[in-house]
């Protein structure tokens, strides 16, 4: 048996590491503030992981007519984005209203979709560490209809909506990556039931 629980799932190469709440990291940051940051960075490790080797016709795939993992990675950052505009006590800008028009959007490019995502996902890791002091039971308002929530409220929507769409990613990613491996494994001349 291996070391680490997911070591057989990692690449070759890779260094196995515990996740980032158990490396001792951040520890200057308030706990709750820290469990935030903690999910954003294996938010990231993870699609780096399992998202990054794909093929730009993989990342845009829609087996099942599912969403394409590149939806999703635009729509993490982009919804964290918002996420922290709202918490930081902000309403919406209207480019940001534009972008989340456009996150559904076929064509991504692997590079211009990663490093959205990346500098998205810092920026978000910055701005979260900035509550550090703050009261996180400072009342904020959410959208037009300024729908009821909290600073911190705001901060474990970011972490937990962010790891739901990691999720999402991670799975539509395998399905778009075993659907191409079987479709190039198939015996020439064999037909598709469809």
């Amino acid at each position: 048996m291996s070391e680490h629980p997911t070591s057989e799932l990692r690449s070759p190469g890779t260094p196995i590491q515990p996740e980032p709440w158990l490396r001792g990291t951040h520890g200057d940051v308030p706990a709750a503030i820290r469990a935030v940051v903690h999910a954003l960075e294996l938010a990231k490790e993870d699609v780096e992981l399992w998202c990054g080797p794909l093929t730009e016709e993989q990342l845009n795939a829609r087996p099942a007519e599912i969403a394409p993992v590149a939806f999703h990675l635009r729509h993490i950052v982009r919804s964290l984005d918002r996420l922290l505009s709202y918490a930081e006590g902000k309403q919406l800008s209207g480019e940001q209203i534009a972008s989340l028009k456009t996150e559904l959007d076929p064509g991504a490019a692997h590079d211009a979709l990663f490093a959205e995502f990346r500098a998205g996902i810092d920026d978000a890791v910055r701005r979260t560490q900035a509550f550090a002091g703050a009261n996180l039971e400072e009342a904020r308002g959410v959208g037009r209809k300024m729908l009821p929530t909290s600073v911190g409220g705001l901060l474990v929507h970011c972490a937990d909506h962010t790891q739901r769409h990691v999720g999402q990613a991670v799975v539509t990613a395998k399905i778009a990556g075993s659907c191409e491996k079987a479709v190039s494994e198939r015996p020439a001349g064999q037909e598709t039931a469809s």
